[in-house]
């Protein structure tokens, strides 16, 4: 049996229909299906959906709470969530065009719903700002990293330029603030296998063929009498693996400031508590360089934010010259 055609379907409140396949099954009712296939919603809220017409078929139309259930179609419906925090911190948009929406996302913010996060995400705060239902990320940053994230405006040429990411066509610098450790040369370049971790979320380097690879300049050491001293520092990932900057870093002992993960997995505040927005991750995505693959046009874009700088450390725009040799790994 041939899928049905998928239906353009508007945006809610910047909120993008969510679409679900109907599988062979036991169910006698779309709400019984639901009810079994998305338990994290209440059967009376699902009841509820359907009775205002959130719920809908293949073709677009409304499905009632006691409508027989029908496998191999799709049913459409749109997320809500019943309380969620708010992010008290903006983003700005540095570059607007009829292809690209590039913006700079604060610490703290996720780029896609998921979880507890929907309204207080960049993608949906982006389609309200703009009235761009069509915005699709090109890429995506941690929800804890600040600066640059390119979207893509028209979808027949999505591909095209996620297709630079596949092909490591991207030129991406970020900066960090992490700790300094005397005895290693700069500039390094981490070359490893990254892997996922026995520790939920985390990532770890492991042996096999290596699949990150991560340029890491010193731009500026801290000058105290006393304390633990700590570095400014411009990263360049050459690849793209989930974590990659945060697990090469803290695979070097110098885990970034305000990292929640590594080099340890802080426990996780409960969903009722608002987050804690006191020590923000000391990493940011600071530029990015491609050639458009629609206009052929060199496209560069650099965040106007900063890092916090602790005392003791200066501004540095360019990385320092230590006079030390570069030693690959």
């Amino acid at each position: 049996m041939s899928r049905p055609t998928r239906i353009p379907l508007p945006t809610r409140d910047g909120v993008s229909a969510s679409t679900v396949a109907t599988p062979p099954g036991p169910w006698a009712t779309v709400l019984e299906f639901l009810c079994e296939r998305i338990p994290a919603v209440a059967r009376a809220d699902w009841s509820q959906r359907m009775a205002r017409g959130e719920v809908l078929d293949a073709q677009g139309q409304a499905v009632l709470p006691d409508a027989p259930y029908r496998a191999q179609t799709r049913l459409h419906y749109w997320r809500s969530l019943p309380f969620e925090h708010r992010i008290p911190f903006e983003e700005t948009i540095v570059f607007q065009d009829e292809f690209l929406v590039v913006a700079d996302k604060p610490h703290f913010l996720p780029v896609t719903p998921k979880g507890r996060y929907l309204h207080e995400t960049l993608l949906v705060r982006l389609k309200k700002r703009t009235g761009i239902d069509t915005l699709v990320p090109m890429h995506r940053i941690d929800r804890e990293t600040a600066g640059l994230v390119v979207f893509t405006v028209q979808p027949h040429t999505r591909n095209a330029y996620q297709g630079l990411l596949r092909d490591l066509r991207v030129q991406k610098n970020y900066e960090a603030i992490a700790p300094w450790r005397e005895g290693l040369a700069w500039p390094q370049r981490r070359i490893s296998r990254l892997a996922e971790s026995p520790h939920f979320m985390a990532m770890h380097e492991v042996e096999g063929a290596p699949n990150a690879d991560t340029l890491i300049e010193v731009m500026a050491v801290s000058d105290v009498p006393t304390g633990p001293r700590l570095a400014h520092y411009r990263l360049t990932p050459r690849t793209g693996q989930k974590h990659q900057l945060r697990a090469h870093m803290n695979a070097l002992g110098l885990p970034i400031l305000g990292d929640q993960i590594y080099p340890k997995l802080l426990p996780a505040l409960p969903p009722e508590q608002a987050p804690d927005f006191s020590r923000p991750l000391q990493l940011l995505a600071k530029s990015l360089r491609f050639t458009d693959p629609i206009t052929g046009e060199a496209r560069a874009f650099e965040s106007p934010r900063r890092l916090h700088l602790p005392e003791g450390l200066p501004t540095c725009p360019q990385p320092c010259a230590l006079d030390l040799p570069p030693t690959p790994r």
